[in-house]
């Protein structure tokens, strides 16, 4: 039995990789074959050459036969080959000739390699001269009636696939490139103020920056600067909006990204667990993505939903909700309604659920669909917990319930979403969905 690779404390070698690519280099040639009838009769095995092409490193030419190469086929067919024009040994390649149709039709006659699997792999030409192509490519009598053949002329494209193989491995030695820096000399512009041509007012505090990078960066600046670009000390008084939020809101702008203080408070938000405290939506991350949903930043505003995604609870998951509802941040909508519906009952005695109720009535009917939307995953064998568990726990719900429920178009509706009960009123216990009607 061997020892295992580290056995007597020898150091590991880190190991190594390559890998071996097969590839083809391809190249085209058009040859024109002007005056064919006057090619005739040149006799059997006698060929008109295209002139010399390049592919692969190889030199390449198409031999053209108006008798054929074929004395057996007594001149019936013309011949057409591609021949290896240069020094070579055992070139592997794939080929295409094609006998172009110059009626406009694109019914071209194609013979090619490329579009069909070979049994043996791509045609090896042994040395010089070695040849590819058809004894029999076309009937003299059929191509001198056809559209292949106009003005007395043909036209004939190749395609020739040379097979290359080689091995990919590290190199030994490489060249380190350094982190795009471009956000730290955008940040140092909007410190210096150097080139400043607008000034925002924001309670009280100014903020002067540049209205072209406003602009490049958010449509709402540049709808706002279109006919005021060129003017110089433009002032803009801007309201609702804290001078820390606005001064967060530039920094990204320039730099693309949070500034300390607010990376500071995302660290802290998911050190400290924020998922039990209530008071996430007071933070300056909501505020931000206000101010993201208001000059039309995506990017900050995906930024925000995800550092508030990390601290959806129980108790938090209403407000978030209709923080989401209110900014237009529609991938934290789904999570919390996902969030709501896997933990309905909890969620429906949180004092949040009494504000979502008053502030946004609509959103419980789309609460209702994705309860419905869970319930037909885990009917469907996923693994997770009913919302009709829940309501079977025999706890009461705080004095709301989920009044009536009618299954339809495998959706679930409500006639009377949810009721305020009275005291006695009745609970939870033993609720379980209506049957569907066929």
């Amino acid at each position: 039995m061997y020892p295992p690779p580290n056995a007597g404390g020898c150091p590991l070698v880190s190991p190594t990789s390559s890998q071996s690519l097969t590839r083809t280099v391809n190249g085209s040639h058009r040859f024109t074959i002007q005056g064919y009838s006057l090619a005739k009769g040149m006799g059997v095995g006698k060929h008109i050459a295209s002139d010399n092409f390049t592919v692969g490193g190889f030199q390449w030419a198409i031999y053209f036969y108006p008798d054929g190469k074929n004395p057996e086929d007594n001149s019936a067919y013309v011949s057409v080959f591609i021949a290896l024009a240069s020094e070579g040994t055992d070139v592997r390649a794939l080929f295409e000739l094609t006998l172009v149709d110059q009626s406009g039709k694109g019914k071209h006659k194609v013979h090619s390699h490329f579009d069909r699997s070979l049994e043996s792999g791509p045609y090896t030409l042994k040395y010089r001269g070695s040849m590819w192509g058809y004894k029999r490519f076309f009937r003299r009598t059929m191509l001198e009636t056809s559209d292949f053949l106009k003005d007395d002329c043909l036209k004939i494209n190749c395609t020739v696939g040379v097979v290359v193989s080689g091995i990919d491995c590290p190199r030994l030695y490489t060249i380190q490139v350094p982190e795009s820096d471009i956000g730290v000399d955008f940040a140092m512009l909007l410190e210096n103020e150097e080139g400043s041509d607008v000034t925002f007012h924001v309670s009280g505090e100014k903020f002067r920056a540049h209205k072209l990078i406003l602009a490049a960066r958010s449509p709402v600046f540049e709808a706002e600067f279109l006919d005021v670009m060129d003017k110089e000390d433009h002032e803009v008084f801007i309201s609702e909006m804290e001078p820390s939020v606005f001064k967060a809101l530039l920094h990204f702008i320039y730099k693309d990204k949070l500034s300390e203080e607010e990376e500071e408070e995302e660290e802290e938000l998911l050190i400290s667990g924020s998922s039990s405290q209530p008071s996430v939506p007071e933070t300056m991350v909501p505020k931000l993505l206000a101010a993201a949903d208001r000059y039309s930043l995506p990017r900050l505003r995906l930024i925000c939903e995800s550092v508030l995604c990390k601290g959806i609870s129980v108790d938090s998951v209403a407000r978030i909700l209709s923080l989401a509802e209110r900014h237009h941040a529609a991938d934290l909508k789904s999570v919390c309604l996902k969030f709501a519906a896997e933990n309905l009952v909890a969620v429906m005695r949180s004092d949040g659920f009494q504000y979502l109720q008053e502030n946004f009535p609509y959103l419980q009917s789309e609460l209702l669909k994705t309860v419905a939307g869970c319930e037909e995953q885990l009917s469907g064998g996923e693994k997770g917990r009913s919302v009709w568990a829940q309501f079977s726990d025999g706890e009461e719900t705080n004095n709301r319930i989920i009044r009536q429920l009618n299954w339809e178009n495998m959706g679930m509706v409500t006639q009377s979403l949810w009721a305020s009960l009275s005291n006695g009123g009745g609970d939870a216990s033993g609720s379980s969905p209506p049957e569907q009607e066929s």
